[in-house]
Parts: C-alpha cells; structure tokens; sequence
C-alpha cells in the first residue's frame, strides 16, 4: 500500500507497560518449556488445536499486542508464535499465548474514539476532507465488530457521539462537529485522557468472546495549548487501559511554520511519545491522501498480534515495575503496545 509509506517508523525494538488484565477471555497456543518456573498447568492440551474464543485466563497471565511492518511500512501478518521472543528484565521468557488477527475466521471486535482538534487553526475545507476519510476509515472495517464514538476539543472537550455501531450515526456526528464553536486553546491531553476513559468505563475488555481492540484516533493541527493533564499521565493511563493512540496531524500544521524542509518536523505530540509508547501511530496528511491514509491506518489498527506470558513467580506479587522487550524477524519494525508491567504487592487483590 503506497500511502502506508507516509507511516512514521518508529524504533525497531520499544519497550512497552502492560499492566496484569483482570478476567479476560482470549485465544491461545500454550508452551510450557519450565514447569517449575512456570505455571503448572497448560492452557490446552499439548497438541490441541482450539478455537480462538474459548481460552480462560487468570490475572496472572500478562498480555500486549505487537505490530510488525515491514521496511516500507507495511503491516506483516503471516508471523508464527516462534517467530517472536519474549525478555522480561532482559531475561527471555516462554510465550504462553499468541493470536493472529485473522487466525480463526472471526476478525477481531474493535473500540475506538474519534478525538477530532476542533480549534481555530482547523478550516473548514480540512474538516470537510476529514468527514469523508474518517467514513472511509469506518467502511474499511466494515467487516469487523466495531463500536464507534466521537469526542470534540478546542478549548472544551465534548462527546458528540456515545459508541455505537450505526455508521449513519457516525456521519452525522461528523457534520455536527463542523459547526461545533471553536477556540484558540487546543486541549489535547485532556481530550485523549477523556477518550481513554471512555474506552475504560464503555467499551468491553471483550466482546463475543474474544479480547477487544482499544484505540483512539486523534486528528489535530499538532499544537496542544492548555491542557490540564500531563503527557506522561496520559500515557500510563492509556497503558493502564489496553488501549493505543493514533495520531493524524492535518496540513494546517506545515503551513504554521517555515517551509523549511520536505519533512515535516516532529510535533509536540510526536516529542510526547504518545503515539509511541502506546503501541500507536504518528502519521501526517497532506491535502489531496486524506481518504488513502485514514484506510491505511484501519489496516494498521487491525494488524496486531497479541502476545502472553506468565511472569515468572518472584515477579508476579514484587510490586515492582518489570520491563518487557520483544523480538522477532530480522528486517521488520516491531512495536509493542506497553513497555512493562506493574505487579502488585503480596497480599493486594488485583
């Protein structure tokens, strides 16, 4: 896909946090190679193959997802579970559960929120071009079990739409929002850390038996002015929800600085790490690829494979922060969607 290659490569091994999911239900191959180090039990028999919406997971199993592009940024989906490794602290670890997008027929249910910038930079040929990609970026997933909804931000932060999975619905959201009023604050944070919340409280850790995707889209002008919640909390919070940030900057951001180069610089949300260390993406529109690149990233948002493991036991109750770091084919860009998890202390519920 040609408008892939507008994709920003990240680094080619992240380490990302996974907080421990509570009561979730996946797919699974189980590999057991260290009984004493690790659970003693199998997920299925040794040598059963088993639908991917029946696994039955304890808080202790830690799950991520992983996307691999290629070097021109395409998404790779055809990798085995022995193509990828595992290291806690640097100490690799057996891979307890894999699962490929498409792997057992049923794709893959998906929450996203839709955080559109609003403010005055916005105008009003962009917010047209963007009603018509985000419909494309819906009808790219037409085929998936999707749960939408729309915030608004400027100066204020507003749902416009509360998920749903009617695509008219959808559009008419999108209309309202070109006559929301506007200002010259652009609360960006904010409005991330609301859409987080939202996915937290409304959209499932899983749908129809099977581990939803979490994800919000943000499209901006790349300048966030007065937000009340840092970067760095945002992150954690959206780390802490299994949920990963996209990032669509609008060509209004080159034409506020000079031209002084074909490349556009890094925003502040790209300094942030937001997209980055969630597992997410920082891509950047021109006037005339809206539609091409919003269905790129559909293809991106269901091109992950997620990944388990078992901790091993003097790290499941530490209450420390451990470090995860995952390899795979030579060639490929990895990104987890979390860069370690939190255990909890002895003696506290998860």
């Amino acid at each position: 896909m040609n408008n892939s290659r507008r994709l920003r490569k990240p680094l080619a091994v992240l380490s990302v946090v996974v907080l421990i999911a509570a009561t979730t239900s996946l797919t699974s191959v189980a590999q057991e190679s260290n009984p004493k180090a690790q659970r003693p039990r199998q997920v299925f028999p040794r040598d059963e193959q088993q639908p991917d919406d029946v696994l039955r997971v304890d808080t202790d199993l830690v799950s991520f997802d992983v996307v691999a592009n290629d070097s021109e940024g395409r998404p790779v989906r055809n990798l085995k579970a022995e193509d990828f490794k595992i290291y806690i602290d640097n100490v690799e670890q057996p891979l307890a559960f894999f699962q490929v997008e498409h792997r057992s027929g049923e794709p893959r249910p998906l929450a996203v929120v839709f955080a559109l910038d609003i403010s005055g930079s916005m105008t009003a040929e962009e917010m047209e071009r963007l009603r018509g990609a985000l419909n494309a970026f819906s009808a790219k997933l037409a085929g998936h079990s999707t749960l939408y909804a729309v915030m608004s931000f400027g100066m204020n932060v507003k749902v416009v739409q509360k998920f749903t999975s009617e695509t008219d619905k959808l559009d008419r959201a999108f209309e309202r929002i070109s006559r929301e009023p506007n200002g010259l604050s652009t609360h960006t944070y904010d409005a991330v850390d609301d859409a987080i919340r939202l996915l937290a409280r409304h959209a499932p850790r899983t749908r129809e038996r099977r581990l939803m995707k979490r994800a919000v889209l943000v499209v901006t002008d790349g300048f966030p002015v007065g937000d009340t919640v840092s970067a760095r909390t945002v992150i954690e919070r959206a780390n802490a929800a299994d949920a990963s940030i996209y990032i669509v900057t609008l060509p209004s951001y080159s034409r506020i600085l000079p031209a002084l180069t074909q490349t556009p610089l890094p925003t502040p949300l790209d300094v942030s790490g937001l997209a980055d260390l969630t597992g997410g993406r920082s891509v950047y529109a021109e006037e005339h690829n809206y539609e091409a690149l919003f269905r790129a990233l559909a293809e991106e948002v269901t091109s992950a494979y997620v990944l388990a493991f078992y901790p091993p036991e003097l790290k499941r109750r530490d209450g420390q922060f451990h470090n995860i770091r995952v390899e795979g084919p030579s060639g490929l860009t990895l990104r987890q969607s979390r860069p370690g998890f939190q255990s909890q202390a002895s003696g506290k519920k998860q």
